[in-house]
């Protein structure tokens, strides 16, 4: 059973997904956990349990293996996602349940083996690695109370393994409990139930904060500069007709004209889309929405650029930031930033943090100054995996 039902926000560095769906060497965390998992051969079925929003993002991962059940919703907390995974397995009756965390992608079949193999004389087993670190315990976060014997830790690790009865009736009886346990073998020690080890991996590293990918990367990969930055630059300009609103960075703003072009003329996103097909070496937007293409006239120009974010992330790219620079006399800019902030973001896949958008007037000189139209410049960050 795969633990893949939280939201991960700890981890996010820049991506709106959660950690289990950020894209770890071109792939899912989650995808490389579950197939790690498949590679052992003493596996016999594998479960996740995911958040109940996250069901698209699931159905992204391809992985064609009969061993892989369909998943199951897990609830608010982790304990309460490993009992609804124990509840949907429980008619298969099994022998053995292993419940490993989608955090950690890179489990081996060896650890697998070690784990499975303890279960021979304990009801329950898990992997762990000793404490290199000298541990301090404090009874106000201030002051050392005490140093921890050393020699007798150990970090714990998953999968950990139980006999799916013992640890079942443990997970149905703690339900009722005031407290939260962190982790499965918690639960087993409460029950009363004897825990063994097994050894674990220091590559078996749990993803929890933005930096661990970078780890997981270099781990993974063999590769210390795994990825590269590209930066795309894009410029638009759109006149004036008569109206009575503009579309910029996908708000709408009442003015008293209107943006002319073919589609919603939103100047900002057209130039953003060209700034992101650009970092990427995409051409730019003519080419992937033709003016001459009827089916593009008054369409949204999110269409734009949710189209270059895809690109970005197909080829297992991310963006890192977007700025965006709109020049005119009017309308006013200021008051609709935080919106077109959060909508662009939205469109990218992105936090609002990662998007810069400013306004400027042409100190009425020129066609801006008289008000005939407005320019749009916009720069993309965007890291791409390095190439051979």
């Amino acid at each position: 059973m795969v633990v893949a039902a939280g939201r991960g926000e700890r981890a996010r560095s820049g991506s709106a997904d959660p950690k289990q769906y950020h894209l770890l060497a071109g792939r899912p965390v989650l995808e490389h956990t579950l197939r790690a998992l498949l590679s052992a051969d003493r596996i016999t079925h594998v479960l996740a349990v995911i958040h109940p929003e996250h069901d698209a993002r699931y159905e992204g991962i391809g992985i064609s293996d009969a061993r892989l059940l369909p998943p199951v919703h897990g609830g608010a907390t982790r304990q309460a996602s490993v009992l609804a995974g124990l509840k949907a397995i429980a008619p298969m009756k099994p022998d053995l349940v292993l419940i490993h965390d989608a955090a950690r992608p890179m489990v081996t079949p060896e650890i697998v083996d070690g784990v499975i193999a303890g279960l021979a004389d304990s009801a329950g087993t898990l992997p762990v690695v000793p404490v290199t670190d000298t541990i301090k315990r404090s009874d106000d976060g201030r002051r050392v109370a005490l140093t921890e014997e050393r020699s007798r830790l150990f970090a714990a690790q998953t999968p950990q393994g139980f006999r799916f009865a013992q640890i079942f009736s443990a997970h149905m009886r703690a339900e009722r409990l005031p407290r939260e346990f962190t982790d499965d073998a918690a639960i087993a020690e409460w029950a009363g139930l004897e825990v063994a080890f097994a050894p674990g991996s220091s590559r078996n590293i749990k993803i929890t904060l933005p930096e661990d990918f970078e780890r997981a990367e270099r781990l993974m990969t063999g590769n210390i500069p795994t990825m590269e930055t590209r930066i795309g630059t894009g410029f638009d300009v759109h006149p004036f007709t008569e109206g009575d609103a503009v579309f910029l960075g996908g708000v709408r703003i009442e003015h008293d004209r209107t943006l002319e072009g073919h589609s919603d003329a939103d100047v900002a996103l057209h130039a953003l889309s060209d700034a992101l097909f650009g970092a990427i070496g995409e051409g730019d937007i003519g080419q992937h929405f033709p003016p001459s293409d009827p089916q593009w006239k008054g369409a949204a120009s999110r269409i734009f650029v949710e189209h270059a974010a895809s690109l970005v992330a197909a080829r297992g790219g991310r963006i890192v930031n977007l700025d965006l620079t709109l020049v005119c006399e009017a309308p006013k800019i200021g008051p609709h930033v935080p919106a077109m902030r959060e909508a662009i973001a939205a469109m990218c896949g992105i936090t609002p943090d990662r998007v810069a958008v400013k306004a400027t007037t042409n100190e009425r000189l020129g066609f801006i100054g008289r008000r005939e139209g407005m320019v749009a410049l916009a720069s993309a960050s965007v890291e791409l995996p390095r190439s051979a």
